[in-house]
């Protein structure tokens, strides 16, 4: 069927453009409908509550053929609350499952609910606004984090710990009285919450939340449906959706924007996905003897080429934007869906929403795409998709060194690095970018290790604070650079990840909290909260510059210039300031210090080894001399 499924033939026939798929619900009824094309006959069943195991069947119903191979019915009365599954028969065989397009579900993600949404929706929603709508892409400063993490740890003192609540908790504070949660990464100076993903994921049992469990959640059950895990309640299906929303708000309400990790690269398992169990295999890329492209390296591929996956994902897209007020979107594993999709979902979503972001890993993967001609979301295809900004790998690696090799020394560790690439870096545009706003700059994210633990492997042997000089001559790099600063929650605390066996976790996504969990009273060591305040002042400074903050390679090109340095170990730019001050930045990882000369006038500096904020430090002229392993910006101040 695989070749059958991507033929003009089938597409034109079977292609529902229709916006009503899943259940329609209004007091009087509920309309329900099914893209099932090779279905011989389609029921829904209704049952009293979500839980799989229980056998309160309320009653079945027969739907009809409809248009495009899709199956409809109408139900009288209000089934709010009232959970359903579709019995689908094909083939000689008969499969109970869930709606692709259910909006929640019961515990485990296995019956699908009907919803009124509106009354979940919590006062002042429809007041609810992005509060960095208008912004362009490189004012965006992007925390990544885990809605579990933030909070499980007691030293956090959340009441809703490893909850969507806990997110939200406001006054929190460690014994000692340090702020902590969302006040600290308020504080901090980030515009938008990077939120792992936070749809329903498979690899926690929601009806056993007494038992500690971990993921990351990158293995999707249903794509429409918030985690029951993070919920107050995974039994009912509207507590899930009320307490996102919740969240959401809360989050706007304190200035912070919300990005939603997203995985719609491949399904937790492509054989029980309730749209590969309707139409056999139609999600996913499989060839003609019924093997599974692997490219995602986690058991199969989305076919997003295809019209209805295209539509799927574009739908689903919205629906987050739309219903749950998301304000951005980070695309896992991006190179494995088309072009034409991701450009789809950009063009429909801002039709409502013009300020979502939307950005992703662009790594070139081995896909097997089930039509010729794909192009896929790949950082060479960047200028195919021109409002899509990709990871840079090329920044991390240089800055700390390869991820394939933790004992590579990386440029803050010591590393001779092609100074071109450095520079390119620096100026937004490593050598796939055509525009700084296509580049998400980082050092570290919940994959591969922590920055402070990469450090650490690589340079065993450095003293503590060497390693902390190391840690923040990356984060001055990343955070002053041209392009999207971004950073994992905790990596201003050193975070770091041990394995209690002497080592640390490299991917900690099935660790326990003692592993993965934000420890709050490391704020209490005083070298911890100095990096905090570092990250601080370096946040401050960025927002204070419009020409850290550019978006076109012309303005850049116009207004950051290399300074040649012969020493190996050291790079430095001229920031012309356009609109704003003069700059100069220097980053030095030798272990000598460095002489820069400066420009005539007197200069303040902004930024050294220790400290980062507006505020000038001190007033030089002729040269500089800038600490071994440590950064210097100075802004022209006469």
């Amino acid at each position: 069927m695989a070749e059958f499924f991507s033929s003009p033939e089938f597409e034109s026939a079977y292609t529902y453009t229709g916006s009503d798929l899943g259940a329609t619900w209004t007091k009087e009824s509920t309309c329900f409908r099914l893209w099932a094309p090779t279905a011989k006959s389609v029921k829904i069943n209704l049952y009293r509550s979500g839980n799989p195991g229980a056998e309160d069947l309320i009653k079945s119903v027969t739907m009809k053929a409809d248009v495009n191979g899709t199956w409809v019915a109408a139900v009288k009365g209000d089934l709010n609350g009232v959970y359903y599954t579709y019995t689908v028969s094909r083939n000689r065989r008969r499969v109970e499952t869930c709606d692709p397009y259910a909006r929640t579900t019961g515990v485990n993600g296995l019956r699908a609910m009907v919803i009124d949404l509106a009354s979940t929706n919590p006062e002042g929603w429809e007041a609810d606004r992005d509060p960095h709508a208008g912004i362009q892409l490189t004012d965006a400063v992007i925390g990544e984090l885990h809605v579990r993490d933030l909070s499980i740890d007691p030293s956090a003192n959340i009441k809703n710990a490893g909850k969507y609540l806990g997110v939200i908790e406001t006054g929190t504070k460690t014994d000692s009285g340090i702020p902590t949660g969302i006040d600290h990464f308020k504080s901090l100076g980030i515009t938008h919450l990077h939120i792992l993903p936070m749809y329903d994921y498979g690899s926690v049992d929601e009806s056993h939340l007494e038992i500690p469990q971990f993921n990351w959640g990158y293995d999707p059950i249903n794509f429409n449906v918030p985690e029951g895990s993070y919920s107050s309640d995974p039994f009912h299906g509207e507590v899930r959706v009320k307490e996102v929303k919740q969240m959401v708000k809360g989050l706007h309400d304190n200035g912070i924007s919300v990005v939603m990790d997203v995985v719609y690269n491949h399904v937790y398992e492509a054989k029980d996905f309730c749209f590969n169990q309707i139409v056999p295999d139609y999600f996913s890329r499989v060839d003609e003897s019924g093997v599974y492209s692997n490219g995602s390296f986690c058991g199969n591929d989305t076919a997003s080429e295809r019209s209805m996956v295209h539509k799927y994902i574009v739908d689903s897209v919205c629906y987050w934007a739309d219903e749950y007020h998301i304000d951005g979107f980070r695309f896992d594993l991006v190179g494995l869906i088309d072009t034409d999709t991701i450009n789809s979902i950009i063009r429909e979503v801002h039709k409502k929403h013009p300020n979502v972001m939307f950005y992703g890993e662009g790594w070139t993967m081995p896909t097997i795409p089930t039509k010729p001609d794909i192009h896929l979301t790949t950082q060479p295809n960047a200028a195919e998709v021109p409002e899509f900004a990709f990871f840079s790998d090329t920044i991390r690696d240089a800055l700390r060194g390869s991820t394939m090799d933790t004992s590579e020394h990386g440029f803050v560790a010591g590393a001779e690095v092609d100074k071109h690439l450095l520079h390119s870096c620096f100026m937004g545009m490593p050598f796939w970018a055509p525009n700084p706003t296509q580049s998400v700059n980082y050092v570290s994210c919940h994959d591969n290790n922590t920055l402070f633990d990469r450090i650490l492997l690589s340079v065993p042997e450095a003293p503590h604070d060497v390693r902390v000089r190391m840690n923040n001559l990356a984060a001055a790099f990343v955070i002053t650079a041209q392009g999207i600063p971004f950073f994992q929650a905790g990596e201003e605390m050193l975070r770091t990840k041990p394995d209690g066996k002497g080592g640390v976790v490299e991917n900690s996504y099935a660790s326990p909290d003692s592993v993965n969990a934000i420890k709050w009273d490391a704020l209490n060591d005083p070298v911890v909260m100095n990096n905090c305040n570092y990250y601080r002042g370096l946040l401050a400074f960025r927002k204070a510059h419009p020409s850290l903050r550019l978006t076109s390679r012309e303005a850049v090109m116009d207004t950051v210039t290399p300074i040649h340095l012969d020493n190996p170990h050291a790079v430095a730019f001229g920031i012309r300031g356009t609109g704003d001050v003069p700059m100069i930045a220097v980053f030095n990882a030798g272990i000598h210090p460095q002489t820069v000369n400066l420009p005539a006038g007197k200069w303040g500096v902004c930024v050294n080894a220790n400290k980062a904020g507006t505020e000038v430090l001190e007033t030089l002229e002729d040269s500089v001399c800038v600490e071994a392993i440590s950064s210097m910006v100075l802004v022209k101040i006469g």
